[in-house]
């Protein structure tokens, strides 16, 4: 009996040891392979930017009253995670700035006052209380539109429209002829347009128009829109022929902060332009706005000089200039019109600012612009106020001019 617990003992005594011994060595044939070590997470490395954005740190904001925010390192990571061994990815570029809400709206709508006491007051007391339309509402029509400065041209393509429409049985009260005035408006003017995008750096903006259609004042006003989107803004006065306009300039810049590039007067408007470009890119500026002097539309010497102006901003900085806006005077009618159609045979131009909006009956002019030209309207002038330089979107325009959210002005 003694020998058997004996032997018990010895055995367990030798699995005992055997155990040890196999823990000792890493207990691999027990426990199997060790699982890896996890490396700790690298560090994202610097996201890549486009020219003309922002480098890290620096807020983007887009040249929009409201604009949806730009990834964020986070979500750029996440990315790069999904797709392992591609580059970081360079940040993208600004959404597209939404619509105005319903308070812009009723600012512009409120801005509008004097066009919707006139052309939309004369139109609504032509329309009103109409159950049967005959063509003969529409001639009385066709007064109103040129009264409005509408342009015949424009008029007579919306009344053949009508006219069609008319004959389809389509326009049977005053509801459908309004609804149809208003479709036609927003079909001309929604071709374009919208703020300018700061695509490069710098962004190089040329403003042209004859003399007192506010062109100093409208860079005044971006300047102030685009210094408060945290952009770096510089300025020329390449009018050199009017001290009150270099004046005027300088006073916009210490105003809104923005280094102004100013010459001798008398200077030639080319090479200040020239140094003004060399020197927003050098200081790496976001935008650079161009002043230039009035053109009398109609002299041939004084376009050939806007035309060198603008060829030698693009010796300056290849491509340059970006944007080609035409400032024009909403209280000019029709000869506005025809300035547009000077200016754009002789410049390419790639926009129109249309001012003093507010304080004319014929803002109807806007639409013989966009449909005669193909131009579209990029910012309108609606007051004094920086912030009453707004950006142009048909839909709200349409609905501003056209809506009767508030109660009608009755022409007499």
């Amino acid at each position: 009996m003694t020998t058997v617990i004996v032997i018990v003992v010895l055995v367990v005594l030798a699995i005992l040891a055997f155990v040890a011994l196999s823990r000792a060595r890493g207990g691999a044939s027990l426990q199997g392979p060790a699982a890896p070590a996890i490396p700790p997470a690298p560090k994202s490395p610097a996201l890549g930017r486009k020219a003309g954005e922002p480098s890290a740190g620096k807020k983007e904001e887009a040249p929009a009253p409201v604009s949806e925010p730009l990834a964020t390192a986070g979500a750029m990571a996440e990315r790069r995670e999904e797709a392992p061994g591609l580059s970081a990815a360079p940040a993208p570029a600004p959404a597209a700035a939404p619509k105005p809400s319903r308070a812009d709206v009723a600012g512009l709508r409120k801005g509008l006052a004097a066009t919707r006491g006139g052309f939309i007051a004369k139109l609504s007391a032509l329309l009103q209380g109409k159950k049967d339309i005959d063509p003969a509402i529409l001639e009385r029509l066709e007064e109103v539109m040129l009264s409005s400065d509408v342009g015949p041209r424009t008029t007579q393509a919306i009344l053949a429209r009508l006219r069609e429409s008319l004959a389809r049985n389509e326009l049977r009260d005053s509801d459908a002829v309004w609804a149809a005035l208003r479709a036609e408006a927003t079909r001309i003017l929604g071709i374009g347009g919208g703020a300018i995008r700061v695509h490069a750096r710098p962004t190089v903006v040329l403003l042209v128009g004859v003399n007192g259609v506010g062109k100093t004042t409208t860079i005044g006003k971006l300047a102030t829109r685009y210094s408060s989107f945290g952009k770096k803004v510089v300025l020329a006065a390449g009018d050199t022929f009017r001290a009150a306009a270099v004046q005027q300039l300088e006073i916009w810049g210490k105003r809104v902060g923005v280094e102004v590039i100013r010459g001798k007067e008398g200077a030639d408007p080319a090479a200040v332009v020239f140094d003004a470009t060399t020197r927003a890119k050098e200081t790496g500026a976001d935008l650079l706005l161009v002043d230039t002097a009035g053109r009398l539309h109609t002299k041939v010497p004084l376009m050939d000089e806007i035309k060198k102006v603008r060829k030698t901003i693009g010796k300056a900085l290849e491509g340059a200039p970006h944007e080609t806006l035409l400032v024009l005077d909403a209280t000019n009618g029709q000869n506005a019109l025809q300035q547009a159609a000077m200016f754009r045979d002789a410049l390419d131009v790639t926009g129109i600012v249309l001012t003093k909006l507010d304080g004319t009956a014929k803002g109807g002019v806007v639409l013989g612009i966009c449909d005669e030209l193909h131009v579209p309207v990029r910012y309108v002038g609606l007051g004094e106020r920086a912030e009453d330089l707004r950006e142009f979107h048909a839909d709200e325009f349409v609905e501003a001019l056209f809506g009767r959210g508030e109660e009608e002005v009755v022409a007499a």
